[in-house]
């Protein structure tokens, strides 16, 4: 691979904020053209990561390298290349949508014509144009999302940040918002995201990194992390609470890990049906029974647990 097809590096990257380390030492490579995503908890350390690579924040110790530059030293440099959608919308409140735009645009040194025609282009992209003349007081939750993105875009940047792009929005404002990213990808656009929807990573992400505590605990794309951290299926029983030491027990042959909660038996198989006919066979009463496929979320709960992470 080509050098320049890594547009970031880092090796043993840590960020402290006084004795507290919220990044410690990871290693990653992201490359050109990819959805490039970093999943985990609150707190895990996304965040701080992401305003390392944005050369907002300098790094403590270890080696970052953002579009073959030194944030430190480059940070100018870096950041008229780079798009950055914050996980809150900071837009201008006083001007239109529109406005919203041209004047992001102009402190990028664009000019005044080039700012218009890239505002009425981005306007089309974001499914904003009708309502370019509105205040964005008056914008739904998902529209002031999309402009936020559009307004990343106005200096055509190499590499756009979005730090957790959704959070907040329902299903179909998230789901039009998917639509978006997958435009920027298949125009070029390389892509590095935080979230902790599962579904969203999953969607979305070419490859990624499971971050807990400040580390990386896992990286690959989202299939091959299902393939080693889960199995094919999952076999979700809900049941009556004397019922689960038995159910345990049937699957106990078939279920290659088995995860008890407070509402139902979790059994981790590659044949859900198998481990559903050993459970009936055994004369197991349930409530309601689920084969499902293996997501992202059984990955992500094995490595990081089901304690909340704040």
């Amino acid at each position: 691979m080509a050098d320049d097809d890594v547009l970031v590096e880092a090796k043993a990257l840590v960020k402290r904020f006084g004795e507290f380390e919220a990044v410690r030492g990871i290693d990653l490579q992201v490359r050109r053209g990819e959805v490039f995503g970093f999943l985990g908890p609150n707190g895990a350390g996304k965040s701080s990561t992401m305003r390392m690579i944005a050369s907002t924040s300098p790094r403590s110790d270890g080696y970052l390298s953002v579009l073959g530059m030194d944030p430190e030293r480059d940070g100018p440099r870096i950041r008229a290349r780079l798009g950055v959608v914050p996980q809150e919308d900071i837009l201008d409140v006083e001007l239109t949508v529109r406005q919203n735009i041209q004047v992001y645009g102009r402190y990028f040194g664009l000019s005044r014509a080039t700012v218009r025609a890239k505002a009425e282009e981005l306007l089309e992209f974001a499914q904003l144009a009708d309502r370019a003349e509105a205040e964005v007081e008056s914008l739904s939750g998902g529209m002031k999302r999309r402009l936020t993105i559009a307004r990343a875009l106005v200096n055509d940047p190499e590499l756009l940040l979005l730090d957790e792009p959704t959070t907040g929005l329902d299903p179909q404002a998230r789901h039009v918002l998917w639509d978006k990213l997958f435009q920027l990808k298949s125009q070029g656009v390389t892509l590095l995201l935080t979230t902790h929807y599962m579904d969203e990573a999953e969607q979305l992400c070419d490859r990624l990194v499971v971050i807990d505590g400040g580390r990386i605990v896992a990286e690959g794309s989202p299939a091959d992390l299902i393939a080693r951290y889960s199995t094919r299926e999952v076999l979700e029983l809900r049941l009556p609470t004397a019922e689960r030491e038995r159910a345990v027990a049937a699957v106990s042959d078939v279920g290659k890990r088995i995860e008890i909660l407070p509402d139902r038996l979790l059994v981790y198989t590659d044949s859900g049906e198998s481990a559903l006919e050993q459970v009936r066979a055994h004369g197991v009463q349930l409530f309601s029974s689920l084969v499902r496929r293996s997501t992202l979320e059984d990955v992500f709960l094995r490595l990081t647990g089901r304690s909340l992470t704040e």
